[in-house]
């Protein structure tokens, strides 16, 4: 079952997908068991460059790595994870002693993705990508129409599930510990909170929306930001949210309704060129490398075509919500990804074809300089604990 399971995700088959279809089809596993299958699926999936390495094995197949996992990385003694891995070699596979020779080795990721980090980052590379090999925390974004921080944490206590205070967003909670059924919870169905990541959080506080104003969220998802948008403005003014994918839409308008709001406008076609709001939001479509933590084989989902591929994208949806803004309104343009042709390369294209609008410092009085690179937010899981997230703050003139 192991085996085979494995053979499908390294093979391409996404490992959440392949965990939830084998514990379906083997009901009668026992908890521990359970989580042995879910912890080697996910572990194989994710360390497979540098089991190959320690087997000496490019084409290894997913018994000998599970036995390099359990036995190079684990630290089993060999006889015990033979047994456990299902591998009969006598002798048993000897294992290569020396360190990985290469950051893509080290920490198993594609050639192109590690040198491609190695560029963007110089020497926070190594850090950056020893912490996409650690599962992100749970992070928790409290509902302020409904509830404050304290007054979250102090709730989810009562329910069993302990938590401490974000460093960076004053909504975010961080769950202490595995992580507990959410959808179980009451407080998640009173619509006291949603499941956020810090780093995304700072994304919509910098949008600073205001009650009464008119707020679009133009590439809205299934709707995170878009409610805590609707938070900062009180359920008030006119909150508009549009996203290509109808799916994403249903979802956001289930989740505004737990959330208490009432104000939320769904956009199944782009908005008119005059809607002159006050502030908007762009989450662009990206190469997301930035929340390569949050599976195990993401990293070998992706592609190198997808760093030349989205800055095109970028640009005409930031031109589109450029035109979009008032005189004297605000626009912030974000991705979650690490490269620089869809981050600061976008924003000074925009710049220099947009000479009514200008870059602002980013959370102006709130937010700490160590979470800024000069005039952008840009937040890492190495020096933040976020997800990695980029942001530019962008302010049209008011003449």
């Amino acid at each position: 079952m192991t085996s085979q399971a494995l053979s499908l995700v390294l093979s391409g088959t996404p490992a959440e997908r392949v965990v939830d279809r084998t514990l379906r089809a083997h009901r009668s596993l026992s908890s521990p068991q359970r989580q042995a299958l879910k912890e080697a699926l996910f572990n194989v999936g994710l360390w497979r460059r540098r089991l190959s390495f320690l087997l000496d094995q490019p084409d290894a197949h997913s018994p000998l790595l599970l036995f390099a996992f359990l036995h190079g990385l684990a630290h089993i003694p060999a006889p015990e994870a033979a047994s456990l891995a299902g591998v009969t070699h006598d002798p048993l596979p000897s294992l290569n002693p020396t360190p990985p020779p290469s950051l893509a080795l080290r920490y198993s990721l594609p050639d192109w993705l590690a040198d491609h980090l190695s560029r963007e980052l110089g020497p926070d590379a190594d850090p950056f990508c020893a912490h996409l090999n650690v599962p992100g925390p749970i992070t928790l974004r409290a509902n302020p129409l409904r509830t404050s921080r304290d007054a979250l944490a102090s709730r989810l206590l009562s329910e069993g599930v302990s938590t401490h205070p974000g460093s960076w967003s004053p909504l975010a909670l961080h769950i202490d510990g595995p992580r507990p059924n959410l959808y179980a919870l009451p407080s998640l169905q009173e619509g006291l909170f949603e499941v956020q990541d810090e780093g995304s959080q700072l994304l919509g506080l910098l949008l600073d929306a205001q009650p009464g104003e008119t707020v679009l969220d133009l590439c809205a998802g299934a709707g995170g930001k878009t409610l805590l948008l609707g938070a900062q403005m009180r359920n008030s003014g006119r909150l508009l949210a549009h996203d290509p994918n109808p799916e994403r839409l249903d979802r956001l308008l289930q989740r505004s309704s737990r959330s208490g709001l009432t104000r939320v406008q769904l956009l199944r076609t782009p908005p008119s060129p005059g809607l002159d709001a006050d502030r908007v939001l762009v989450d662009a479509p990206c190469s997301e490398l930035g929340p390569l933590r949050r599976g195990p084989d993401l990293r070998f989902h992706s592609s190198p075509d997808s760093l030349s591929h989205f800055p095109p994208i970028q640009r005409a949806i930031l031109q589109r919500a450029a035109d979009l803004v008032r005189p004297g309104g605000r626009l912030v343009y974000a991705t979650c990804t690490v490269n620089h042709a869809e981050n600061q390369d976008v924003v000074a294209d925009f710049l220099a074809s947009r000479p009514d609008y200008r870059l602002i410092r980013p959370g102006a009085g709130w937010l700490p300089d160590s979470c800024l690179l000069g005039d952008f937010l840009f937040v890492t899981p190495h020096r933040h604990g976020t997800d990695a997230f980029f942001a530019a703050v962008l302010e049209r003139s008011a003449g």
